[in-house]
């Protein structure tokens, strides 16, 4: 059945590339330019390396309902998508040409998204709207926009870490985001506030919770909620457990190896928390499941 399945689906698409070539290729001068960007820039760094993972799997997820979508697909109004590409390949060249990677593939989505509904319809896109919210992920974060979250969020986990080292005896203090601990001085920078591992645990935990528990968006969006407190937490730990490393064995030892260890471990914690408090959380996902809630 499977093969039957793809065997069909391949010859259809490939007669629609070649019948409809043009319209594919600006496709692919837009996107081939912006993904060697991202790769460059944004995926190279700890608040952009989910990206590529959520490509892939984002597209897999399409691919794989591909029957469903090929069954279901009617071309979409002209008006909607002239509009939307009116909105989108100049906000693309704009962010091209002014190096704003996240205009530019944000503008590179809504083009695809214009050119996807003109060829399978609303109904299709409305059903695939997982897929699509979760590829939105692969935007990268406007650095102002970092700025301004991370911030609240670094003071917060200056405080708490100085704070609960105090009552354990240790000479630590803080004035803002940096922590004075005996000769040493440290600063809580965006990687150690959260927000990297946040998006990139939403991400992650999104896609775990739709292909094991199904589209019941009411929970999903509660789990989503719960990831910054778990996000928080986790850097929390591991932000402490640098300044006792600094502490204890010198500001190298705390800068080396162990800092990127320490970001390891800290996400691998946080993902299996999700996962624990899924778990946990298995009455009150049965209780927000609506009839019309299916599998992925």
């Amino acid at each position: 059945m499977v093969a039957t399945a793809v065997s069909t689906i391949r010859p259809a698409w490939q007669a629609l590339v070649l019948r409809h070539w043009p319209v594919f290729l600006g496709i692919a001068l837009m996107a081939i330019p912006t993904m060697v960007s991202v790769a460059r820039g944004p995926w190279s760094l700890e608040s952009g390396v989910h990206g590529p993972i959520v490509l892939a799997t984002g597209l897999w997820l399409i691919f794989r309902r591909m029957p469903e979508i090929q069954r279901d697909m009617v071309p979409g109004a002209v008006t909607p998508t002239v509009v939307a590409l009116a909105v989108a390949v100049p906000a693309y060249a704009f962010g091209r040409a002014f190096d704003f990677v996240s205009v530019e593939v944000a503008a590179l989505m809504l083009a695809l998204l214009a050119v996807a509904y003109a060829y399978v319809g609303r109904r299709v896109l409305r059903a695939m709207w997982f897929p699509i919210f979760y590829l939105g992920f692969i935007i990268p974060v406007p650095g102002w926009l970092l700025d301004q979250v991370t911030q609240p969020l670094k003071l917060f986990v200056s405080l708490v870490v100085t704070w609960t080292l105090t009552q354990f005896g240790y000479p630590i203090g803080n004035s803002g985001v940096t922590i004075y601990v005996a000769n040493y001085q440290l600063l809580v920078e965006d990687a150690c506030a959260g927000l990297n591992s946040l998006v990139s645990l939403s991400a992650i935990g999104l896609f775990y919770i739709y292909m094991l528990r199904g589209s019941n968006w009411r929970y999903s969006m509660l789990l989503l909620a719960l990831v910054l407190p778990i996000a928080i937490a986790a850097n929390m730990i591991r932000v402490a457990a640098l300044v006792l490393i600094t502490y204890h064995f010198g500001d190298a030892a705390a800068q080396g190896y162990l800092h990127k260890f320490a970001g390891m471990v800290t996400f691998t914690s946080a993902l299996l928390f999700i996962f624990l408090v899924d778990k946990l959380l298995t009455p009150v996902r049965d209780a927000l499941a609506s009839p019309g809630d299916t599998m992925p």
